[in-house]
């Protein structure tokens, strides 16, 4: 049904939501890690695939879009039209989707057996914030920015912040953007009337 629509969607419960088209700094940002996960991955065992291939989640009952995942499980070389043992997943942010990713997308998430690593990368300033499934099946968070790297321990690969930004233009530090913001102090002195 969904291969006669002029949209994608995502299925959740017998619901279904259709997604908005990506801008272009969403769409390089995912097109740069798939290509740096896609180039590590050639004549091993385990595949990249970008936006447009679906993801079951089967212990909720859902269908969604990863920006970009990996499975290393033979079980999805089965299924040519969905994956649903991935070991990374990856999710540009958008001003619109970042508490959904943030929130119920990675508790979705957090039900397949096989996922170790979940990226949530800003197309507006260069931070990625990788969770990572310790040995104690816990989710540590880390956030990386520019001149940093992050470890996806599962493909034995490190990441240049700087590489999934290369040539994307628009995006900003975290200093520049926050930069503009008042101070304490000038908002103290801007107050013109005490709290009540």
């Amino acid at each position: 049904m969904e291969s006669l629509q002029e949209y994608k969607s995502e299925y959740y419960a017998g619901e279904v939501f259709a997604q908005a088209g990506a801008s272009s700094k969403h769409t390089e940002i995912a097109g740069n890690l798939f290509a740096l996960v896609h180039s590590h991955l050639k004549g091993k065992a385990c595949r990249a695939y970008i936006a447009d291939m679906k993801l079951h989640v089967s212990k909720v009952d859902a269908f969604f879009y990863p920006d970009v995942m990996v499975t290393c499980d033979s079980r999805d070389r089965s299924t040519d039209m969905y994956k649903q043992y991935p070991v990374i997943i990856a999710e540009v942010l958008s001003e619109s989707t970042a508490d959904y990713d943030r929130t119920f997308k990675f508790a979705c998430y957090q039900k397949i057996d096989t996922l170790r690593d979940y990226l949530l990368i800003s197309q507006d300033v260069f931070s990625v914030e990788h969770f990572h499934l310790n040995t104690l099946r816990e989710w540590v968070r880390t956030i990386h920015s520019v001149g940093e790297t992050f470890h996806l321990g599962c493909l034995d690969l490190d990441v240049a912040v700087s590489d999934v930004y290369a040539d994307v233009d628009g995006v900003v530090t975290l200093e520049e953007k926050y930069r503009k913001l008042p101070s304490l102090s000038q908002l103290r002195q801007s107050q013109e009337m005490p709290c009540q």
